[in-house]
């Protein structure tokens, strides 16, 4: 199947989910960062009771953990393999990427920010490509291999050129179309 067969395939998929309205995508988007929100908390309620062995600490860990595994689901409802923890991973590791990118961007290390962005923006990209089903896990090592050697900071496809997940995520996933 060449790419453009494949990219019209994607695009049909992404008519159906929007026809069908069984995915408000505006929402799940506000959902995913919230989700992102609720991991980082997770992981800071487990360094703050290594810190200070209070075992409260624990408890909200948990209760957050609970949150986290509702919301998630409501994105994620149906897991096929290891779906389930590698949309998990996809969000945090969009979110450690995020961080990173702010506190280079803070230090005043534009470019070394620019690239952070970019790979978070990537990798938010590939959650959202699992998530609607655009791409199978198998497909994730394909999709890194094309977009190998391409500049991460860049948004659009060329004119001409095959588009990324990255450039399809772009033109579905709006927070501000309401």
């Amino acid at each position: 199947m060449t790419q453009e067969e494949q990219f019209a395939e994607i695009i049909k998929k992404v008519e159906e989910l929007k026809r069908s309205g069984t995915v408000d995508l505006s929402t799940e988007e506000d959902l995913s960062i919230a989700v992102m929100n609720l991991i980082s908390l997770e992981e800071h309620m487990f360094f703050t009771h290594a810190k200070t062995q209070k075992p409260e600490y624990l408890a909200l860990l948990g209760e957050v953990r609970e949150m986290r595994k509702e919301l998630l689901g409501k994105m994620v409802a149906r897991h096929e393999g290891e779906t389930w923890c590698i949309t998990k991973h996809l969000l945090a590791a969009t979110m450690r990427l995020m961080e990173v990118g702010t506190k280079l961007n803070g230090d005043g290390k534009k470019a070394e920010a620019k690239e952070m962005f970019a790979r978070a923006y990537k990798t938010y990209s590939m959650f959202w490509a699992l998530r609607l089903k655009l791409i199978g896990v198998p497909g994730f090592k394909e999709v890194a291999r094309e977009e190998e050697g391409k500049n991460p900071a860049s948004a659009k496809a060329p004119a001409g050129k095959a588009w990324t997940f990255s450039d399809i995520v772009d033109k579905l996933v709006d927070c501000c179309d309401e």
